[in-house]
């Protein structure tokens, strides 16, 4: 017999959850008709033509599925199948026929976070992918979320979408509904038992902690309820990453989580990430991000995988003395085998002594070589790009004058009564929340946008070139680069001249000529950086040109800029970059744009002060 405390144990059990139930079923008559009229409106638009975004992510699905089947990939697991760790033995990766890896050991301890580095081309995505698709043998209590892509278009809320990721709580929601109904005694154990389930993933607190990941992620309270076909790719790339860290996998794959967000919701996920508790594997190109983040470093080098602990400035470090050892034991050898061979050459045939003494040496050296010489130290091909002269156009190159603007009549107005000058000295990068405004004002000083009151001039001698995140997704992928280039560059007729312009840019050999759908995403970015640059520009508007970048492209392109004789209007929340090429920045938000004063290091402290204060307050609202 249960005692007295049990049964009212129960019965405040059973009363929390009808509670909690009576709260789900209004919702989940609404979801009904949210898919219902989902239905309906892809029945009214079944005919109807795919927006440019649809057609993008399903261009983006088709090019997923492709890749998928071009690659082909070995590996046996190396650990008990119930280890919480991975470990695979003989990890081979092949795509398109060229070898990424080849019998390297992939090794991944649970409780650790990782930093995937390593030069654009040489397969990071891949190995990501190849782990979210289970392509080799990882033990089924293991589960990954691999986030590839942003959320499909739905009329489910921001809020809707975040919290169902949660499977084994929906599921356990619904069962305890069914189960609420019948009075048999098994049923009434079975539905305690889902209870203490459920009060261990703590169910009660759900729809506050994906509410508290949103804002994290710049969704205010209102944003968190708008349907997610009423937000950009880029924001919809945010629900899906607030999914991953709602869902909190064993194993949690990240490629370019922050290509999406500001600084401010970078500064918010470095403090998140920093307590993983499972596994965690992250692609990055923001060395600022892999030092607040990492533990370990995984570096994808010559087929092989090497692992370094500690953060991302400890990995260069070790890099460098290892290096550095590598050669000193390089030349020490060369040196030995030089002067045997040289007493073997001399004394080989001479007195029976000197004879046998050649032969003692002979041995040596065999025994030297049997044993395995040391590689000699090849340094990594360093990418330089190049931005052509431009000229000189006399100031003011662009003067914007009292321009106010809003998307339209019923929207609010994103910027008020703005005034400045831009000329070919200028170095600025903007900052601020995401919705401040700081890519519209590059399509407003572009020309892509009209300002709704006020003036824009602009020197009639004006070549401006824009880079955009979506850039290299327009580019025809069927063409290899040389093909896209020389059409879109007629007046280059050898097709040598085109080979040296874009061998600048890091692209050489095969990748030249194969199609571009095979380059991987930074290395078609390295494609829209030749073809911006050979269109000679007076002034670059660089927005989030970083993204997809490895580190050294990324140093190439600050030292480019620093080189540049025009000027520089930048968008970026990689703050090394920042602190690289801009002399002023600018922070957009509540309507203009004001000076900070100071450098991005302290914007950042100053970011990191405000991230803080506000998990503060929730943790006490809660």
């Amino acid at each position: 017999m249960p005692s007295d405390a049990k049964k009212r144990e129960q019965q405040r059990k059973k009363e929390a959850a009808k509670a909690r139930q009576a709260g789900k079923r209004p919702q989940k008559t609404e979801e009904q008709n949210d898919k219902a009229n989902a239905t309906n409106g892809s029945t009214q638009n079944g005919s109807g033509e795919l927006s440019v975004e649809e057609a993008l992510c399903a261009k983006l699905e088709a090019d997923a599925k492709l890749n998928a089947e071009a690659r082909a990939c070995t590996g046996s697991l190396a650990v008990h199948p119930k280890s919480r760790d991975v470990k695979i033995e003989n990890f081979s990766i092949t795509f398109h026929g060229s070898e990424m890896l080849q019998d390297a050991m992939l090794e991944l301890n649970c409780g650790r976070r990782y930093g995937l580095i390593g030069l654009n081309g040489c397969g990071k995505s891949t190995l990501l992918a190849v782990l979210g698709n289970r392509e080799v043998p990882i033990p089924e209590h293991i589960d990954i979320f691999h986030l590839t892509r942003e959320m499909p278009a739905s009329d489910k809320s921001a809020l809707q979408c975040v919290m169902e990721v949660d499977e084994e709580r929906v599921r356990l929601e619904k069962l305890a509904e069914t189960l609420v109904a019948c009075e048999d005694d098994e049923s009434q154990e079975q539905l305690m038992d889902i209870y203490d389930r459920l009060e261990e993933i703590s169910a009660d607190t759900a729809e506050a902690r994906a509410a508290n990941i949103l804002h994290g992620l710049g969704f205010s309270k209102e944003m968190q309820q708008k349907r997610t076909r009423d937000f950009s790719g880029g924001w919809r790339m945010r629900i899906a990453l607030a999914r991953a860290l709602y869902v909190k996998p064993h194993l949690l794959l990240l490629d370019e989580p922050t290509n999406h967000l500001d600084l401010d919701a970078c500064v918010w996920l470095e403090e998140e990430l920093k307590h993983y508790k499972r596994i965690l594997v992250l692609i990055s190109h923001s060395q600022d991000f892999l030092n607040g983040v990492c533990t370990n470093i995984v570096h994808m080098n010559k087929k092989r995988l090497k692992y370094y602990t500690g953060n991302y400035d400890a990995f260069v470090r070790t890099r460098m003395e290892l290096l550095e050892n590598q050669m000193k034991q390089y030349n020490w050898e060369q040196d030995q085998i030089n002067h045997m061979k040289n007493y073997i050459a001399r004394f080989g045939h001479g007195s029976a002594k000197l004879a046998r003494q050649a032969q003692s040496k002979e041995k040596t050296l065999a025994k030297m070589v049997a044993q395995g010489l040391t590689e000699k130290v090849i340094t990594d091909k360093t990418v330089t790009f190049y931005f052509p002269s431009c000229g000189t156009i006399p100031p003011p190159v662009i003067m914007v004058q009292n321009v106010s603007f809003r998307y339209n009549d019923t929207t609010p107005y994103i910027y008020k009564n703005l005034e400045f000058g831009i000329d070919l000295d200028t170095r600025l990068a903007l900052v601020g929340p995401n919705g401040a405004g700081k890519s519209t004002l590059l399509k407003l000083l572009y020309g892509d946008l009209v300002p709704t009151e006020g003036m824009i001039r602009k020197n009639s001698h004006l070549r401006i070139a824009r880079y955009h995140q979506h850039l290299h997704e327009l580019l025809d992928l069927d063409l290899s680069p040389l093909e896209y280039m020389m059409k879109c560059f007629p007046d280059v007729k050898e097709k040598e001249e085109m080979r040296k312009i874009i061998g600048r840019y890091g692209l050489t050999g095969r990748q030249q000529v194969c199609p571009i759908r095979q380059l991987s995403d930074g290395q078609r970015c390295r494609v829209v950086f030749a073809w911006l640059a050979w269109q000679a520009p007076h002034l670059l508007l660089l927005d989030e040109p970083t993204n997809h970048l490895d580190m050294e492209t990324i140093d190439a392109l600050a030292e480019a800029v620093n080189d540049f004789e025009g000027g520089l209007v930048l968008v970026s929340h990689d703050f090394r970059l920042i602190s690289q090429v801009a002399e002023e920045i600018w922070i957009c938000e509540k309507g203009t744009v004001t000076k900070w004063v100071g450098d991005i290091l302290s914007y950042k402290e100053h970011l990191k002060s405000k991230v803080l204060k506000d998990n503060e307050k929730n943790v006490k609202q809660r």
